[in-house]
């Protein structure tokens, strides 16, 4: 038998009739309560966007027609359900049928308002959960629907075969798709293009980290995708990164299930989220595997994240019963790829990180937040600290930078400089006066806390403000205004608080020329001048 021909009997077994389901009463109860939320808010006036989802900007992107597809069909064909078999659900994925067929394009691509037009990569995204819809559909032998959506999904499907993307995620989002759309149409067109993508390699780094690092948004998709493709291609082997991210996952999660994002290349630096999105990868591994790490993450999220649909068409994951172990929450663990060290005691977290990163730690006792500690001398307009290199030192870790600021002189022989010269020659010029800075931080555990230490030396009298920015809702003492002016203060948040001894300021300097803008939500200041030296210690209340 061919390889083809195996993955068409594969293919063939797959879209047999399922066993009878029984699923959670809570599932079922949230799915149905998003069917209602759904039927309220989906645009069923006569207007060009007839069928839609709007979003919280009033926009109406055509991908939301496909989760309409797949919420109304899961509830239509599941008998748990308050919708099971409802005409209603027929006729309102008809009305998203209606507004996607609208919105594409001649090339079958559909678009994403806010800044992707013609876009295979969104109509990927579209595919994977519309090739899970006509599989649930066709299991179910729910050919009403069938013949509303099926055309859609196979035109999408052939458009993102040939089409483009922008982003490395998009690769593994296009081959996971085409791996659904080949489970239902196995045309090799479909299998070609997947394996010319895989051909380019998994951009997975030695730290387990996709190369978006982008913890909250695409690494689960990335691991979303290539979980489909093990299981739809019977590629174990694609599972191998997977793995690997969420082993270095674990070692990124707070005592509050919150995600440490502050590396992230992409628009998720520094937003709070979950592991939520890594249900599906994580449910999955420890069904197939028993890994009691990933059991108990995805147990612990599938009030929130576990997907009707996907239960249906994945029903061998409709678990409760997942083998169980302890998450690591006392260890020391470094990120050299990524120039980023992890601390986890407990409840205490800390994030030590450079690599072009101005945020030198953030740390969390809690509820007590402090988002970012960072500094920047007055130095010439570029005194932000902004190291490029992390060095550990014993227990601790020190991040360098080193400065100069040089005055220029005439060239000689003398030259004429043209009006838009100016920058492209200014290097180019012989250099006096030069003056240099060398800023440093070093950072250190202590039994019940952090010890960090940031100096600035080389040229005198230069100011120096060291940025304490703490998450909104709390409260500190010690200050006046914004200014640490006490030698201790004390920063309160929820049931928890962290004392920051270190404080005083010799200037009101904090808006420093040339620094980087302040950073959002509250923060508090330290200053003085070079040779500036000033030793802060974070401890648990």
């Amino acid at each position: 038998m061919t390889r083809r021909e195996c993955l068409g009997a594969i293919s063939a077994a797959s879209l047999a009739a399922p066993a009878p389901t029984t699923f959670d009463p809570d599932l079922i109860r949230r799915h149905d309560e998003a069917v209602d939320y759904y039927l309220k808010n989906q645009v069923t006036s006569a207007s060009r966007w007839r069928g839609a989802l709007p979003d919280a900007y009033g926009l109406h992107a055509p991908g939301t027609a496909t989760g309409l597809w797949e919420v109304y069909t899961a509830a239509y064909c599941c008998p748990q359900s308050r919708h099971y078999r409802k005409s209603e659900m027929v006729e309102r994925i008809a009305l998203a049928a209606g507004f996607l067929e609208r919105s594409m394009s001649p090339e079958g691509n559909i678009y994403l308002p806010i800044t992707n037009f013609n876009s295979p990569p969104d109509s990927a995204f579209a595919v994977r959960s519309s090739a899970n819809t006509v599989l649930n559909a066709r299991q179910h032998k729910a050919t009403e629907i069938l013949r509303l959506i099926e055309p859609l999904v196979k035109r999408m499907a052939d458009a993102i075969a040939v089409g483009g993307i922008h982003t490395p995620n998009h690769r593994w989002v296009v081959c996971a798709s085409l791996a659904q759309a080949y489970e239902l149409w196995p045309e090799a067109q479909y299998l070609r293009r997947i394996e010319q993508w895989v051909a380019e390699g998994f951009d997975i780094d030695s730290d387990g980290q996709w190369s978006e690092r982008s913890t909250v948004t695409y690494n689960p998709i990335c691991d979303h995708a290539l979980t489909v493709m093990a299981h739809k291609l019977k590629r174990p082997e694609y599972l191998t990164p997977v793995r690997k991210n969420l082993e270095s996952m674990l070692y990124l999660i707070h005592a509050d299930g919150e995600v440490d994002t502050s590396f992230s290349r992409r628009q998720d630096a520094f937003m709070r989220g979950t592991m939520a999105g890594y249900w599906f990868p994580l449910q999955y591994l420890a069904a197939k595997e028993g890994d009691g790490r990933f059991g108990n993450l995805a147990m612990s999220l599938w009030p929130q994240a576990a997907s009707l649909g996907l239960l249906m068409t994945y029903p061998e994951l409709n678990r409760r019963d997942l083998k169980t172990a302890p998450l690591p929450d006392s260890y020391v663990h470094d990120m050299p790829h990524n120039q980023v060290a992890r601390i986890r005691r407990g409840l205490a977290s800390t994030t030590i990180h450079t690599g072009g990163r101005d945020r030198v730690v953030s740390l969390r006792y809690g509820d007590a937040v402090i988002n970012a500690i960072r500094f920047a001398s007055a130095f010439f307009g570029k005194g932000q600290f902004v190291p490029q290199a992390m060095t550990r030192t014993g227990s601790g870790y020190t991040m360098t930078q080193r400065l100069e600021g040089p005055y220029y002189q005439p060239f000689s022989p003398t030259r004429v400089i043209g009006a838009d010269e100016w920058d492209t020659t200014q290097k180019q010029r012989p250099q006096t006066q030069v003056a240099r800075l060398t800023q440093s931080a070093t950072v250190t555990e202590m039994p019940n806390g952090l010890h960090v230490e940031i100096m600035a030396e080389g040229t005198s009298d230069v100011p120096v403000a060291v940025e304490i920015n703490l998450r909104e809702g709390g409260k500190v003492s010690g200050t006046e205004d914004q200014l640490l002016t006490a030698q201790e203060g004390v920063f309160t948040l929820g049931q928890h608080a962290i004392k920051i001894k270190g404080g005083g300021c010799e200037h009101r300097y904090i808006e420093i020329r040339g620094a980087r803008p302040p950073l959002a939500g509250p923060s508090i200041y330290v200053t003085g001048s070079t040779p500036f030296r000033r030793v802060l210690e974070f401890s648990w209340a």
